[in-house]
């Protein structure tokens, strides 16, 4: 489990931006922030400190702005180091962060910008610029936009790029005080069918998820995670951004999925987020590759696989010894420690979240010594309700309800689940949050289906005051 010294609990830190500056106070020199430097073609780490002060100069630029409290800023920029000082100097002004996924549709952003009522728009570059500007104009409400790297703006006086927007220095400007259960994000779900909802996520809500969680992984303050999925994504702020903060690791943030493989050999992360897509594509590879050697080789890589496989259940205990153990010292080294080394060599925990990941793609994974463990999640729920863990994984289900959020599966094998991490509602939508929050009471005995998928012991009822959220997931995984 994670150092118990260094993590910064909700009882020390009640909002996202105290999480920050205690973070600050405990660990200055850190380094909390790893990127590509693209104009001296070098890594450069970020300490604490460092970030801390450009946190300040982003929250005067803000404080000029004339924003209130509960005001909307939206984040529509890659991963990067700039992600983070945006979202903690709002967030420190009281203002709401509305994060936006940067390949989505004009039409789309700009229905959110809309509905969110969002007053600063924070983009990435020209880019973005030319998909967006035509569908931006007519939004009144819209007062700012920043853009991070330089571009064109043509008439829009709204447009700014970041370097002439912030100051020079960082002059301390009033902060409001406000506490944990005050709105800190409208999250945009894409949803199936009609408009995207607006899952509002408190401080509390984002801390205890996050709280929580560590007590499942083991993250200390040497460990270097990889951020590559996109911040918009509420698995990826949680666990690859706040939650590495409330434990002191730092954060190397990926140049792209396109140099992806490169950057996993040069910074050897000790754990990364990812989804099923990026672990088929290695798959494909791997397969791919396989296809042009030799039958012995090709006997000699399933045989790693298939013993690996069995290994793990051994170890797991599930399983009885494989009468063929040793022969993983030299299978290991021979296969297994190419496919590790693809991936850093570091790596203790790659957690596969958003869908499924199918039970061929995670017996060779697994088999050969890739600690994937899979869980399952709503933007709702801030996002985690359940996760395998290293010591108790199953990879073809998701896990056991993480502490802090209780569980209990109603007719027709839908899923309620309550907790901190629950979400205060959808913005401007209270037809929706009454259809999935509601008020319930289950009794002692749950049914004997039930028992069957869950197969552990239910948690002690926890937040009696908050009402349940309901949801169907697409695989009942859960045991």
């Amino acid at each position: 489990m994670t150092a118990r010294n260094s993590v910064i609990g909700p009882d020390v830190a009640t909002t996202l931006p105290e999480l920050f500056e205690e973070r600050v106070s405990r660990s200055a020199e850190n380094c909390a922030y790893r990127f590509y430097d693209a104009l001296n073609g070098v890594w450069t780490d970020s300490s604490w400190r460092a970030t801390a002060k450009d946190v300040a100069r982003c929250r005067a630029a803000l404080a000029k702005e004339k924003l209130k409290p509960g005001d909307k800023v939206a984040i529509m920029a890659r991963n990067s180091r700039y992600w983070v000082i945006f979202d903690q100097a709002i967030l420190s002004l009281g203002l709401v962060v509305v994060p936006i996924y940067t390949e989505d549709r004009a039409d789309n952003v700009a229905y959110i910008l809309e509905h969110a009522e969002v007053r600063l728009l924070v983009i990435g570059g020209d880019e973005q610029w030319q998909d967006l500007h035509a569908s931006l104009k007519p939004l009144s409400k819209l007062k700012r936009i920043i853009s991070i790297a330089e571009c064109s703006g043509g008439k829009d006086k709204r447009l700014l790029h970041m370097g002439s927007w912030l100051p020079m220095d960082y002059p301390e400007v009033d902060r409001p005080v406000f506490g944990p259960d005050e709105l800190a994000t409208i999250v945009y779900t894409s949803g199936t069918t009609g408009k995207p909802k607006g899952v509002m996520l408190s401080h509390r809500n984002i801390l205890s998820n996050s709280y929580n969680a560590l007590q499942v992984f083991d993250i200390d303050t040497h460990h270097v995670y990889l951020s590559f999925l996109p911040l918009s994504h509420t698995l990826e702020r949680t666990v690859g951004y706040y939650l590495p903060m409330m434990a002191g690791a730092t954060v190397a943030h990926a140049r792209g999925i396109p140099e992806l493989a490169k950057d996993l050999l040069i910074i050897k992360p000790h754990g990364l987020i990812s989804v099923p897509r990026i672990y088929e594509r290695v798959y494909a590879k791997i397969k791919e590759n396989l296809a042009a050697k030799s039958n012995f080789e090709k006997r000699l890589f399933w045989q790693a696989v298939e013993l690996g496989w069995q290994r793990f259940e051994y170890l797991q205990g599930r399983a009885k010894k494989p009468m063929l153990l040793f022969m993983w010292p030299l299978l290991k080294r021979l296969v297994a420690d190419k496919i590790t080394e693809r991936l850093g060599g570091n790596l203790q925990i790659a957690v596969s979240g958003g869908a499924a990941l199918s039970p061929e793609i995670s017996k060779v994974f697994v088999g050969l010594g890739v600690p994937i463990v899979q869980g399952y999640g709503l933007t709702e729920s801030s996002p985690i309700i359940s996760v395998n863990r290293i010591e108790e994984n199953k990879p073809d289900s998701i896990g056991k309800a993480i502490p802090g959020v209780d569980v209990r599966i109603g007719e027709n094998d839908e899923l309620f689940a309550k907790g901190e991490n629950i979400m205060l509602g959808y913005w401007k939508n209270q037809e929706a949050t009454e259809a999935v929050l509601r008020t319930l009471s289950f009794s002692q005995t749950v049914k004997k289906s039930a028992r069957s998928i869950w197969n552990w012991p239910l948690p002690p009822t926890l937040c009696l005051n908050r009402p349940w959220l309901s949801a169907r997931p697409n695989l009942f995984w859960l045991y």
